[in-house]
């Protein structure tokens, strides 16, 4: 680790070439639009290429997903892409909230299918008259004018795809769609994304994948959310918050240490981009991307600058 820590600190003395973007999700109390608030405006001096604003399915957040978009644009110019899902909704409701998103002057979108009312791993069936899936909102996007689209891609295939030909296949039609990057599903084991990006790259998609990352702010909570949605966690993973349910003070040094592996071997292996899945919790994040030569510093009118 003390050779990755010097090689990572003297490539990045000048510019980094390490480009970033944030995932937000809207509120759901008065207590948790002042933790979004806190993370937006920590989180902003450095200067993200994007944040991206979570949107719940059938337009179940539409209103605080607007709210949220409107605090990011707000902040210091950051600028901010709309998730947006097309289960659950015909063409013309998605379309409608499209363009609403777009009088706000929101050109990037990360157009997803979206899982059903009934979660994860319930059967999709498109709406009758409805986007088909990604691939087909993707086209929706770009031809209402969205200049910068993601979608998602995943590492280790999504759960409802019988393998990865299949999986690789559906990725291939939303970027033959106009899809910008590939912002993937969240992964511990480095070795999986890279076998991955290479099945990607041998299909000639060419778009960047980007690595999506979640600092673990409650293993508990991360090992549910991976079991619903198909991502693995090792055992050496597992073992390393073995018995700190309890011991918050020792799990937040365990997860930054994590956190900062996971990172580091990236940055090694070559990747440049980064998405956080901040949980709308900024203090892992921010430490992961000082770490990476991301930093704030602070100006002569004592706010925040990004360096």
């Amino acid at each position: 680790m003390r050779s990755a820590f010097k090689s990572v600190n003297d490539a990045t003395k000048d510019d980094t070439g390490i480009r970033v973007s944030f995932e937000f999700f809207p509120p759901k109390t008065p207590r948790m639009e002042e933790t979004l608030s806190e993370a937006i405006e920590k989180l902003a001096p450095l200067k993200p290429d994007f944040v991206s604003v979570t949107y719940g399915a059938g337009g179940s957040t539409r209103e605080p997903t607007r709210k949220t978009l409107q605090k990011v644009i707000g902040t210091d110019a950051t600028p901010a892409a709309a998730h947006l899902t097309c289960v659950d909704a015909t063409r013309e409701d998605v379309d409608a909230v499209a363009a609403d998103f777009m009088s706000l002057g929101i050109t990037r979108f990360v157009a997803l299918r979206g899982d059903p009312a009934d979660g994860v791993g319930a059967a999709y069936r498109p709406h009758p008259g409805g986007y088909r899936n990604a691939a087909h909102l993707v086209e929706g996007l770009s031809a209402m004018g969205a200049l910068d689209i993601s979608v998602a891609a995943y590492p280790e295939k999504h759960p409802e795809s019988p393998d990865f030909a299949t999986d690789i296949d559906m990725l291939k039609r939303k970027v033959d769609a106009g899809a910008a990057r590939a912002i993937t599903q969240f992964f511990f084991d480095n070795d999986t994304y890279e076998r991955y990006l290479e099945r990607v790259r041998g299909a000639a998609i060419d778009v960047p994948v980007v690595p999506g990352i979640i600092p673990i702010h409650s293993f508990k909570a991360v090992r549910n959310f991976a079991s619903r949605c198909g991502a693995e966690i090792p055992a050496w993973l597992a073992e390393r918050f073995e018995g700190l349910d309890d011991d918050p003070q020792t799990h937040a040094l365990v997860a930054s240490a994590v956190a900062a592996e996971q990172v580091f071997d990236l940055v090694e292996r070559g990747v440049t981009d980064f998405h956080f899945y901040t949980m709308n919790r900024p203090d892992l994040v921010f430490a992961m991307c000082r770490l990476i030569g991301i930093r704030a510093d602070t100006g002569d009118d004592g706010e925040l600058h990004a360096a």
